[in-house]
């Protein structure tokens, strides 16, 4: 169990770990590549292990070799560490032999999905309790359609799941919903098909896979709406992808807690280094000003194809807000720290369109609105969203986050700010996606 209580004063530079998604997508694109990719700043949480174990398991050499970034990255520091995926190529994966494990990893599951189903072996692919909750009907359907056959027990659309990889056919796939999940899938099973695969969804969501594709040497094209609608990607096949140089940025999403800390703790200033500022992922800076909040983004530039910037919070008196509509895909994991800022913040705060959080490690929408009202926090959950009444104190609770780790961060943050501890009582699941996160938090008090 962690126990947070009240601080009066924050301050500090903090780095926070890689980028999560860009980390998941490194291995899968260096391991279908021809050569050798090597990664600096991959974020060794749980979620990320999990991919790494799912391809060492169908063949993939892939070592860390400490301190040796600078050879191939002249910029690095002399103890950086180097990933290296050792490539087989697009069809080069063997039969894994038996069950991978993709452990809690959503993103695993739903990636190596689309590779898998171009591999000539059949595959079956798991995970913990939680994961063989969560619906895997959102892939299932669009690979379907390709020709793919996924099997689940009792037609039950959840893991454990059996692939039966092969020769995907091009397809043009309208979702119904932004999901950089189900998209990314749908496009890496492009890759094995012999016509152009067209991927159309409501809101452009997280283009991590199509810029690291490109960046591969994928012919991809992206056509979006200009007032942020619909958005299509158009994969070509037939290009062999070619072993790259990865810089994996700090995560938006991990550094969004001590944006929020730095927001809500009154005399406080918190820098945050080398984050990444994707279009697609900062609709937590975008907030943070509709807000009030006092934010600078300094050091704007480009990296690897990924914009890269140091952020500098500062305590402000915080106003509520509206989040709906395309902004929810671009911050659809900072939701629970949100709602911890819109708690602090004079007003009310409403967020809509966000029933894809009922869908996660946990149901989101439910589990945040009963762990506010914990803290003596008046909300309403509403069937894709909740309306948050901020402007009261919020009081110590003992908080059970479900193994959810974006739970367990963001009610630390809120335990920061209230008359009476916080306790987590499994603060270990934070390992999911930030190992570091409680030692980082408090370095800064």
């Amino acid at each position: 169990m962690k126990k947070i209580e009240k601080v009066h004063a924050l301050g500090g530079t903090i780095s926070v770990p890689g980028d999560k998604s860009i980390s998941h997508r490194s291995v899968m694109l260096g391991a279908i590549a021809e050569g050798d990719t090597y990664v600096r700043g991959f974020l060794k949480s749980a979620d990320c292990m999990a991919t790494i174990g799912c391809f060492r398991k169908m063949g993939i050499r892939i070592e860390e070799r400490h301190g040796e970034a600078r050879r191939y990255f002249g910029d690095a520091g002399e103890d950086e560490s180097v990933l290296i995926i050792h490539g087989n190529g697009l069809r080069g994966l063997r039969d894994p032999g038996g069950t991978l494990d993709a452990m809690n990893s959503g993103t695993t599951v739903r990636l190596l999905s689309g590779i898998l189903a171009g591999q000539n072996f059949v595959s079956r692919i798991t995970g913990d309790d939680s994961l063989r909750r969560r619906p895997m009907g959102r892939i299932i359907r669009p690979l379907g359609l390709m020709g793919v056959m996924c099997a689940t027990e009792g037609n039950s659309e959840r893991l454990p799941m059996t692939i039966f990889g092969g020769k995907p056919h091009a397809v043009r796939y309208t979702s119904p919903i932004a999901s950089a999940q189900v998209k990314s899938c749908v496009l890496l099973a492009g890759l094995y098909a012999q016509d152009p695969t067209f991927y159309t969804e409501p809101a452009l969501s997280r283009n991590h896979t199509e810029l690291m594709l490109g960046s591969f040497g994928a012919n991809l094209k992206v056509k979006k709406k200009s007032d942020g609608g619909a958005a299509t990607s158009i994969l070509y096949p037939g290009t062999m992808l070619r072993g790259q140089k990865i810089s994996v940025p700090g995560d938006i999403s991990s550094a969004a807690y001590f944006l929020a800390a730095g927001l809500i703790v009154r005399d406080s200033e918190i820098t945050l280094t080398h984050v990444g500022i994707n279009e697609t992922r900062d609709g937590i800076l975008r907030v943070i000003r509709s807000m009030g909040g006092d934010l600078t983004v300094d050091n704007i530039r480009m990296e690897g194809g990924e914009t890269v910037a140091d952020l500098i919070v500062r305590s402000s008196s915080l106003r509520g807000t509206t989040i709906s509509g395309s902004m929810i895909p671009t911050l659809i994991d900072e939701i629970p720290v949100i709602a911890v800022m819109a708690a602090c913040a004079h007003g009310t705060t409403v967020i809509r369109d966000a029933a894809e959080l009922k869908v996660k490690e946990s149901n989101r929408l439910h589990e945040i609105c009963r762990d506010l009202r914990l803290m003596g926090v008046r909300v309403d959950e509403t069937e894709d969203g909740m309306v948050i009444y901020g402007g009261g104190r919020l009081r110590g609770a003992r908080i059970d986050p479900r193994g959810d780790h974006r739970l367990a961060m963001a009610f630390s943050i809120a335990g920061l700010v209230s008359d009476g501890s916080v306790e987590i009582t499994d603060e270990s699941c934070v390992e999911i996606s930030y190992p570091g996160f409680y030692d980082d938090l408090y370095r800064l008090e």
